[in-house]
Order: C-alpha cells, then structure tokens, then sequence
C-alpha cells in the first residue's frame, strides 16, 4: 500500500514562494548565476553498513561529482534524534530522519525538550517497522511478548522510538526493553538472549536477511497499531504490509509504514538547499533504495513532509521539477 502525498503540491509550494528571494540573497549567489554554490557540509546519517549510512555515503559522492563546490562529510550515529539534535547544535547541515522524529523535533516533543526549527527537503522512502521473533518460538502477537525481552533499537535510534510507542499498548506485563543496534539485536535473537527485536527500516533489510540464514524469523502482525499511533502522535504513520516470501514468511504481514526525511537546519543556504535537492533526484538511479513501494525519490511524494515544512530551498527545486 502506497501512502497518500499528503496536501496539494500547489498549497505547499506556495506557501514558502514569498521566501525564496530573501533566502536566495542570503545565501551569497543570486538565482540565475553562472557559478554553483560553495560549502561544506556535515551530513548525519546511521550506523556504518545500514541503510541511512549507504544511502548518505551515496549522496556525499554524488554531491561531490555533479557539484565541485559543494563537499559533505558523511557522520555515523545512532541515526534519527541524535541526528536531529546534531541539527539543534549546528554540529550537523544535513540529517536523515524517520519522519516520526522530525515531527516531534519540530513540535518540542517525544524526546526533545525544546523545537529544532527543522526544514526538509523530501521524503525519501517508506520503512517498515519489523517486530521478528524466530520461527520456531511461541509469540504469535505483540500481547505475547509481555515480560520477555525485547531488542527495541540502539539509544537515539528511531527505531527506538517507534518499538517504545507501540510497547505502550495494554500488556499484561511490560516487557523488558534492551536497547541495541541492529547487528547486536540480531546476534542477541539468534543467540536467545531476546525474544524479539524491533527494526524500522527498508525491506528486505540485510542484516535480517543473513540472520535468517542460520535462524529462520516470523514477524508478528502489527495490523491494528498504524491508526493507534497516529490517533496519538499525530505522526505520519501508515498501514502497509511486508509482501509474501520475504524473510522466507509465506504470506503478507500487516505493520506499520514510516516514512524517511532528508532535513536540514533552518538556515541552510537556499541555493545549497536547491542544489542538494537536485543532485539527490539527478542521482537517484545510483542511491541505495527498498526494493518494495514506498514513493522513493519520486517529485510527487517527496514533498509529503507532514508537519515539517520544506525548505525554501527544496521549494525553489520542486517549483522548477513541476513546472
């Protein structure tokens, strides 16, 4: 299931038009100008070999071929709010985000006690939020996992994030959360160590791939919380499914879609912020993406950003790209 572009093209453009002028002027090059801008970036990811890091290491080679004057430094992290609050600091330019967070960034909500003043340029892809248990083990629901422990994510991930409000559900019991990275979450499943682990992200995600070569995973329905989340946080969370045969699991499995964010701080160029935009949909042919539905790199979903405005810059791209 492919989520809905959020509002009109022509009410989300427009609303920044008016900008594009003052921030273009600010930026040091004038629209229409022979030379390309001239910066240096630091763009935060994920952790080394996941799909926010390949994707970003992507973009910064991409960035330094088709425009000389622009340079980004890639930064590993624990991914979604450690990156949005490297954004806050001015430790950051650019950031990958599941869209969730940057909402609650946005809003001084979740795990900010204070507003990023947060812009985006697109929403990149769909994840999906995994809750895998191995095949041969007793869960067959979220309620089943109340009193185990569960791998929910690595401290600052937003996977973490999303694993906390689902476990928010009536258990009987809470469950005991362990909060690891993805390679350690699957080392610990297949070790016995947790009875589950929680992972956001594309499918099929590697990691999960090699683990089911030595142990065979299900993934329990989430069918009903895509609703309950969004009755409660406003986010911009969706219903999908993980088609049949991945993981080797024989039929679909209902969970809960998230979309990804490349964001940046508020005072970004407008004519870097242009210039990022354009590269990242010239180059999409060479990006790292999912290999299912989700609108990835495509002009007619990337400007559904929810609650989190599109920069001026971003705007000034997608006005040209529509025509």
């Amino acid at each position: 299931m492919t989520p809905a572009p959020g509002p009109g093209r022509r009410a989300v453009l427009g609303a920044t038009a008016a900008a594009l002028p003052l921030l273009a002027a600010a930026s040091g090059c004038p629209p229409g100008g022979s030379e390309g801008p001239t910066a240096r970036l630091t763009l935060a990811t994920g952790a080394r070999g996941g799909p926010f890091a390949r994707f970003g290491e992507r973009l910064a080679r991409e960035l330094g071929a088709r425009e000389p004057g622009l340079r980004a430094r890639v930064l590993h992290t624990s991914a979604s709010v450690a990156n949005l609050r490297l954004l806050a600091t001015g430790d950051a330019d650019l950031a990958l985000s599941l869209g969730d967070t940057a909402a609650d960034a946005r809003a001084g909500a979740g795990g900010f006690r204070t507003p990023v003043p947060v812009r985006a340029l697109a929403r990149i892809y769909l994840n999906y939020l995994h809750l895998a248990v191995p095949a041969d083990s007793t869960p067959r629901s979220l309620t089943d996992l109340a009193g185990r422990r569960v791998a929910v994510g690595a401290a600052g991930s937003g996977t973490a994030v999303v694993a906390e409000r689902v476990l928010a559900a009536r258990l009987s019991r809470p469950v005991r959360e362990v909060r690891l990275d993805l390679d350690a979450s699957t080392r610990a499943l297949a070790r016995g160590d947790v009875a589950a682990l929680f992972w956001c992200g594309t499918i099929p995600t590697a990691a999960i791939t090699r683990l089911t070569a030595g142990t065979p995973v299900r993934l329990l329905p989430l069918d009903r919380q895509a609703s309950a989340l969004r009755e409660r946080h406003g986010a911009p969370y969706v219903p999908v499914e993980v088609p049949a045969g991945t993981y080797g699991v024989p039929h679909a499995v209902p969970t809960v879609g998230v979309p990804s964010y490349l964001v940046a701080r508020r005072d970004l160029p407008a004519q870097v912020a242009e210039a990022v935009t354009r590269v990242m949909f010239e180059a999409r042919e060479q990006l790292p993406g999912p290999e299912v539905p989700g609108g990835y790199l495509d002009e007619r979903y990337a400007i559904g950003t929810g609650s989190v405005p599109l920069h001026p810059g971003a705007v000034a791209y997608y006005r040209g790209a529509y025509g």
